[in-house]
């Protein structure tokens, strides 16, 4: 099949959309189909290049304050139009509801070809990085929540990435067309629950031998990080030889180290900033418990790729992490910004052996289900049923 992906944020911008859209790209032409990429450029000038096995075609764009190492394309109707035209796609994905993603409904639905539309985001994940919004995030938490169901119900076939995040959606927009929950899966293969190469250690320069709690993701607001470092001050009182990894970079970094600083707990936190895939994978091998702190995750790669890696999780209770997340089977759920609760749940785990051997273990078997291969078999065959429709 031809089969053209629609992303607003694509490679190397890093987020789950950004990795999922690319994941999907590469395997589905790795599996022998004609894979085109239409992305913002990162350079602000059309063009267009190879990634491994598929083309990306990068339209015209412009920086986006809000957002680190984020590019949009406020105005590609023209760009997306003809390119559209030229490959001629069997069916069009639609990664987003942003300015290419609206560009190719449109066209798309024009032309006939049959659409899939995947939502990835919930409006909070926008709002918690305007602040100066706060005060009327709800009225425009609901004009998003409502201009989404409108856009997606242009597409075909809509698709989420748990049954959680369809049932949160599905709760105030009333969707004529199908829905599917379809995990954003990850390559299986390359997380393991092996011990973290030596050399992974000396150039971060973490302590070894000594209890590590992670987070591998975003530095967001939205991500509510400073409630994890909060924990974390609960933690060190208790336990002085435990050391936090944040790995990643975002808007919200300065505050964190200066939050970490004015609680004078430098010693025992590591910034590691952006880092390559290679050391992501050795990186989600060092901690004893992952934590993601943010509510706001309709699935959340970053916690499936610790939990690949054999990590305990202490999450949110809230979003979909439930179903990641399984409280008292691979972790502890706690209530959202409570970090006195998110501190002793990570304690319980630091604590006891014996919970973090069974922890681990529960984890591993709750990430075979997301293997990535699964994701692109089903994603084919909706593929295949709207195009023989």
């Amino acid at each position: 099949m031809k089969i053209l992906i629609a992303s607003d944020l694509h490679y190397p911008t890093l987020n789950g959309v950004a990795t999922f859209s690319r994941n999907l790209a590469r395997g589905l032409a790795a599996h022998g189909h004609d894979v085109l990429v239409i992305a913002p450029s990162q350079t602000g000038k059309k063009c267009k290049e190879v990634d491994g096995n598929h083309v990306i075609v990068r339209t015209a764009s412009v920086p986006f304050p809000f957002y680190q190492n984020f590019r949009i394309s406020p105005n590609p109707a023209r760009e997306v139009k003809k390119i559209i035209e030229e490959f001629d796609p069997d069916v069009i994905h639609i990664q987003m509801v942003m300015w290419i993603g609206m560009a190719a409904m449109k066209y798309g639905n024009k032309m006939g070809i049959p659409i899939v539309s995947t939502n990835h985001a919930m409006p909070e994940n926008l709002m918690d990085n305007l602040k100066l919004l706060a005060p009327v995030s709800r009225p425009i938490n609901y004009t998003l929540k409502a201009y989404g169901a409108r856009f997606h119900s242009k597409a075909d076939v809509m698709t989420m990435p748990t049954q959680a995040a369809i049932d949160m959606f599905g709760a105030d927009e009333k969707m004529e067309v199908p829905m599917y929950a379809i995990s954003n899966g990850i390559d299986l293969s390359l997380f393991t629950n092996e011990p973290a190469a030596e050399s992974i250690y000396k150039k971060y320069h973490l302590p070894k031998d000594r209890p590590i709690v992670t987070y591998i993701g975003r530095l967001d607001a939205e991500k509510h990080l400073s409630v994890l470092v909060k924990a974390f001050i609960r933690i060190v009182s208790v336990r002085e030889d435990a050391h936090l990894l944040i790995v990643g970079d975002g808007t919200d970094a300065p505050n964190l180290k200066a939050l970490v600083k004015e609680y004078g707990i430098a010693d025992h936190v590591t910034f590691t900033g952006r880092v390559s895939d290679e050391d992501k994978i050795e990186l989600h091998r060092v901690g004893t418990v992952y934590c993601m702190p943010s509510p706001a995750e309709l699935q959340s790669i970053a916690t499936l790729e610790a939990m690949a890696s054999g990590r305990p999780v202490v999450a949110i209770d809230a979003g979909a992490l439930k179903e990641l997340c399984q409280h008292e089977r691979n972790g502890f759920l706690c209530e959202q910004d409570n970090d006195e609760e998110i501190a002793e749940a990570i304690l319980t785990i630091l604590d006891d052996p014996k919970t973090q051997a069974e922890f681990s273990r529960e984890s591993l078997a709750i990430a075979k289900t997301h293997d990535l291969q699964t994701t692109l078999k089903k994603f084919e065959k909706v593929y295949k049923d709207l195009v023989n429709a």
